[in-house]
C-alpha cells in the first residue's frame, strides 16, 4: 500500500469547524451570564429577580418606617377632595427600589411615583448582583432566559401603595410594586405585602408565584358578582355597578390598587371597578399578574393600557379588572362610566 501520498487540508473547512466550535463553547459558557452595562439587551428573567428583590427591599423600608416619625406631608388634594399624603417611608422605599434597579439595569427606563427630594444619600444604595441572586422562589431558576432590547423596557414602581392607610395603621392594604413593561405591554408584575411579608409575582405566558390561588370558574357568579371599590375614591361605582350587574351585586371597599387587584387574582372578588383617574404605577404590576392568570385589565371602555415611558401617567377612562368573563362585565357597563381627566 502506498502511504506516501500528500494529505491536502481544506483551510476554509477547518476555519469553519473551529468557528462553529468557538460559538458553541461561548454560547454554553455565556448564555446564563448577565449582559454587561454596555449591552443593548436585557434578560427578562434577571429583571424578574431584580423586581422581586427591589419590591422586598422597599418593603423593609416601609416596615422600618412605621417605627419612626412618619413625617406625613400632603402632595395636594385628589379631584375627589381626598388628601394625597406622602411620608418619609415613601421616599426611603423609593430610594431603595429605584436606585437598586437603575444600578442593575442602567439602560432601562424606570418610572417611580416618588423622587429623592434632592437627598444625595438616596443614590447610595447597595448594588444587587442579579446573576448570583438566589431567591426563595426556586422555580424562577428553571425558567428559560429571554432577552429583549433595553430601549423597549419601562419599569414602573410604586414604593408605597395605600399611603393614607399606612398613616392610619391599616397595614393589610399596604404594598410595594414593580412592573416590567416591554413596548408598553406589562409582562412581569411583582406585588409585595410588607405586613406580614408576602410576595406575589407573575410573568405573562410563563409562570406565577406558587402562592397565587387556583381559582375555579363559577358561572353563577355573574348573577351575584362581588365587586371591590376604592375606599377613598369610590366615585359613583356602587350605583353604576348595581345598575349594570344587577341587584344581587355585593360590594367591599378596600384601599390600594395592588390589594384590590390581588383580591381579584386570588378569587376574593369577581370584579375590581374604578371610575376616577388613577396612575399607572398603581396598575402596571397588577395588570401583568392578572394577565399571567389569563384575566384582564382594561379601561371601562375596553381599551388596553399602554405603559410606555412616554405615555400619559394617568388612566382617565375608568378601570375594569376581572379574572373571568371580562367581555360580559364590560358589555354591561354604561357609557357614562368615565373618569374626569
Amino acid at each position: 500500500m502506498n502511504f506516501g501520498g500528500t494529505l491536502r487540508i481544506n483551510k476554509f473547512a477547518c476555519f469553519t469547524v473551529i468557528f462553529i466550535l468557538f460559538v458553541i463553547i461561548y454560547w454554553r459558557s455565556g448564555s446564563n451570564s448577565y449582559p454587561t452595562d454596555t449591552s443593548d439587551f436585557v434578560n427578562l428573567k434577571y429583571l424578574l429577580k431584580g423586581a422581586i428583590h427591589a419590591a422586598e427591599r422597599g418593603g423593609l423600608k416601609v416596615t422600618d418606617g412605621k417605627n419612626h416619625e412618619l413625617n406625613v406631608k400632603s402632595k395636594g388634594k385628589t379631584q375627589e377632595g381626598a388628601n394625597d399624603p406622602v411620608t418619609d417611608a415613601d421616599y426611603a422605599s423609593h430610594c431603595a427600589m429605584y436606585y437598586s434597579l437603575k444600578k442593575a439595569f442602567p439602560k432601562v427606563t424606570v418610572v417611580s411615583e416618588e423622587h429623592s427630594k434632592g437627598d444625595p444619600d438616596c443614590e447610595k444604595q447597595e448594588p444587587m448582583d442579579v446573576e448570583a441572586m438566589m431567591l426563595s422562589q426556586k422555580s424562577i431558576e428553571n425558567l428559560l432566559d429571554e432577552h429583549v432590547m433595553a430601549k423597549d423596557v419601562t419599569i414602573w414602581i410604586d414604593p408605597l401603595d395605600a399611603t393614607q392607610e399606612y398613616t392610619e395603621a391599616l397595614y393589610k392594604y399596604v404594598t410595594t410594586m414593580v412592573c416590567v413593561a416591554v413596548k408598553g405591554v406589562p409582562v412581569i408584575g411583582v406585588i409585595h405585602y410588607p405586613f406580614p411579608p408576602q410576595t406575589y409575582w407573575g410573568w405573562m405566558t410563563k409562570q406565577t408565584s406558587s402562592n397565587i390561588a387556583k381559582v375555579l370558574y363559577k358561572e353563577e357568579n355573574k348573577e351575584k358578582p362581588r365587586v371591590v371599590v376604592s375606599r377613598s375614591h369610590p366615585g359613583r361605582v356602587e350605583h353604576i355597578a348595581k345598575e349594570a350587574f344587577g341587584p344581587k351585586t355585593t360590594f367591599d371597599k378596600a384601599a390600594g390598587a395592588g390589594y384590590k387587584v390581588m383580591g381579584v387574582v386570588n378569587g376574593t372578588y369577581d370584579v375590581y371597578l374604578h371610575e376616577t383617574a388613577i396612575k399607572k404605577w398603581d396598575l402596571c404590576a397588577g395588570d401583568a399578574i392578572i394577565k399571567s392568570v389569563d384575566g384582564k385589565m382594561t379601561t371601562a371602555k375596553g381599551d388596553l393600557i399602554d405603559y410606555s415611558a412616554d405615555s400619559p401617567v394617568k388612566v382617565t377612562e375608568g378601570l375594569l379588572v376581572t379574572r373571568f368573563d371580562h367581555a360580559y362585565y364590560l358589555s354591561k357597563l354604561p357609557n357614562i362610566l368615565s373618569a374626569t381627566p
